[in-house]
């Protein structure tokens, strides 16, 4: 059985917001205004006209856009957690080129020469697409199988 969202309180946003900051230096201010839902350790945004919104009889299966996931006071951002924070991202950026974007999105980890502290946000150009974790000297991809390109030979 699947454990029940519940909104985050002003207290635990906080604490979410600061995780943000610390491991990637900036968030949008709108996140300020934002409603944010938990489901174990997953963290899905919502817009605050939910309020406007009689969800009473209304079966819902969840809530909200997921862009997070927070274990041990560690996050890892989801693809689109990534595209909205990467643009006011200050630190923890990994820039790759387009054939490193390409293994990326096959699912396989990325070599690089740079070295990050813990998660970081890849980025193409100009695109954000998606995060992983920095370790020796690679990054671990967390591409979902689902989401994943196959290699077509």
């Amino acid at each position: 059985m699947k454990e029940i969202e519940s909104v985050m309180m002003t207290r635990e946003v906080k604490v979410f917001l600061k995780l943000i900051v610390d491991q990637f230096g900036g968030y949008p201010e709108w996140f300020d205004h934002a409603v944010f839902v938990r489901r174990k350790e997953r963290v899905c945004l919502l817009s605050r006209d939910i309020d406007n919104i009689s969800v009473k009889n209304i079966r819902i299966n969840s809530l909200g856009l997921y862009i997070a996931e927070v274990k041990n006071d560690t996050l890892r951002l989801s693809i689109e957690g990534a595209q909205l924070i990467g643009p006011f991202a200050k630190k923890n950026i990994c820039e790759v080129n387009q054939e490193q974007m390409r293994e990326w999105f096959k699912g396989n980890d990325v070599v690089i020469s740079d070295k990050f502290d813990g998660f970081v946000i890849m980025k193409c150009n100009s695109d954000f697409i998606g995060s992983g974790r920095f370790k020796d000297d690679h990054i671990i991809n967390f591409v979902p199988k689902a989401r994943r390109i196959m290699d077509m030979h």
